[in-house]
């Protein structure tokens, strides 16, 4: 039996929310937990079972790599804050071998930058990346939602249909985190259908480097007022029109990375240009 999480992470993941019924999510977007009490023992993980705090079959630093690369992807690490390795390691409850592997990795893939010291931090995106970054998503996202309609089942509507009814009632709550985690995991719910194996991990490396920063838009201007393009997603689904699935799904990505070209335009001391919406 490997122990995963420790009565320190334990203590943070219900004392900060990030958990509370649902989640986090595996690399591919599915949930990790999924249960009805916090670590109550009814708790199971997708592909190994979970008592009180043990699991086992999977490696503890996979473990680790999918807790930190959530909180990303969660905004809980902001851009630019720096954390130690060692703290990361307490609050993560493992050892900073497999910490530093999941550092490694989350490196490569440009969600975390080594500052020196042991010490690693989100980057915060400059303008150049801002537009780099929609030029390839507006690239790559829209062309995965007409791909995945071959694939669409009134089973993946349904699902659809359910996260985002779960990020609607997280807007009305004013609950950012899980209205980042719905948000995500309806795009990439949709994405995995198209079944690609090129396409799917580099949009997901984009989510990776964008999510920190969708994180302050929220922050600053709350979760109201957040109209985005999933519904006209589903309609167009369920009317088997590809081409509509991918308009809908580039204008809600133009709406998200425009505002985070906004904000940081704001931050740096400009005028910021109208939000509308959190892609």
């Amino acid at each position: 039996m490997v122990v995963l999480y420790t009565t320190a992470l334990r203590h943070y993941l219900i004392k900060s929310s990030i958990f509370p019924r649902q989640g986090p999510f595996l690399s591919d977007g599915a949930p990790i937990f999924q249960g009805t009490g916090a670590f109550s023992g009814s708790w199971q993980m997708r592909g190994w079972q979970v008592t009180g705090i043990e699991t086992d079959k999977r490696p503890a630093h996979l473990n680790i790599y999918d807790a930190l690369r959530n909180m990303i992807l969660c905004g809980d690490l902001a851009p630019g804050q720096p954390v130690t390795i060692q703290g990361l390691a307490e609050i993560l409850g493992g050892s900073t071998t497999p910490v530093r592997e999941a550092i490694r990795r989350l490196t490569s893939q440009g969600a975390l930058h080594f500052q020196g010291n042991r010490r690693v931090s989100v980057p915060v995106l400059t303008l150049p990346q801002i537009d780099e970054l929609r030029f390839a998503r507006m690239a790559l996202e829209p062309e995965l939602a007409r791909m995945a309609l071959k694939n669409v089942t009134s089973a993946l509507i349904s699902d659809l249909c359910a996260i985002d009814a779960a990020l609607d009632l997280a807007i009305e709550r004013g609950d950012v985190k899980r209205y980042l985690q719905s948000n995500y995991r309806f795009h990439m719910t949709l994405y995995r259908a198209a079944q690609s194996d090129i396409l799917l991990p580099a949009v997901d490396s984009f989510w990776l480097r964008s999510s920190p920063s969708l994180r302050v838009i929220c922050g600053r201007y709350g979760t109201q007022h957040l109209p985005d393009k999933h519904q006209e997603t589903i309609a167009a689904l369920r009317a088997g029109d590809g081409d509509a699935a991918a308009l809908a799904i580039a204008q809600d990505i133009a709406q998200g990375m425009d505002n985070i070209r906004a904000v940081l335009l704001d931050t740096k001391g400009n005028v910021a240009t109208e939000t509308s919406k959190v892609s």
